[in-house]
């Protein structure tokens, strides 16, 4: 379980195709205190660590993610951000973010608004997944508050110290991102969905 509060966007160094999987390995600043088989967050991916260098990390993941994240198009030099998994006495600063992603999606805008900007995403409606006005998703692993929230797309506004912290500063329209939606209102989407569909059988 993660909280979406980046810890740091940290390299791609190393990319190694075996067979469907990918071996990812990332360069970062606490790869000396990480463990074999820990769970870390990979733009909001829970991946597990396999195997540690001296200033990095080596995970796999397996052609499902591949297909399903953005982590496929990952190439040497990008920036991936990073979130260690939540211990219990820890502050909950962002929401409940699984690690597991539910979709990608696409930014179509980027809005300056004096310091700040703004970024606007649109993604695939049709797999039942919402967004509500001021509710919460995680956007590359980065804990969000919603604003402009429509049927298939929504934006986010981003603060500089979000904008350099995390790979929000690569994005660009036309940038492929993991959405992770707000656990509570998936469970309520499919309670909804699965009332409608006894509705239409009695009807």
């Amino acid at each position: 379980m993660f909280s979406g509060i980046v810890e740091e966007a940290a390299q791609v160094v190393a990319l190694e195709k075996k067979g469907g999987n990918l071996n990812i390995t990332i360069q970062c600043s606490f790869a000396k205190d990480l463990k074999i088989d820990q769970s870390i967050a990979h733009n909001g991916v829970c991946l597990t660590v396999v195997k540690k260098t001296g200033t990095g990390y080596t995970v796999t993941a397996i052609q499902e993610t591949l297909d399903k994240t953005n982590l496929g198009k990952l190439q040497i030099g990008d920036k991936v951000n990073l979130e260690r998994s939540m211990t219990i006495n820890k502050l909950l600063d962002g929401h409940l973010v699984q690690g597991h992603v539910d979709q990608t999606a696409i930014c179509t805008g980027i809005k300056e608004a004096n310091g700040s900007w703004y970024y606007t995403f649109q993604y695939d409606a049709s797999k039942g997944n919402i967004t509500v006005e001021k509710g919460s998703v995680s956007v590359n692993g980065v804990s969000l508050t919603v604003v402009n929230s429509r049927n298939n797309r929504f934006s986010v506004a981003i603060i500089p110290f979000t904008y350099e912290v995390t790979n929000f500063h690569q994005i660009k329209v036309g940038t492929i991102v993991n959405l992770e939606f707000d656990i509570i209102g998936k469970y309520i989407q499919k309670i909804l969905m699965a009332q409608l569909e006894n509705w239409k059988k009695q009807a």
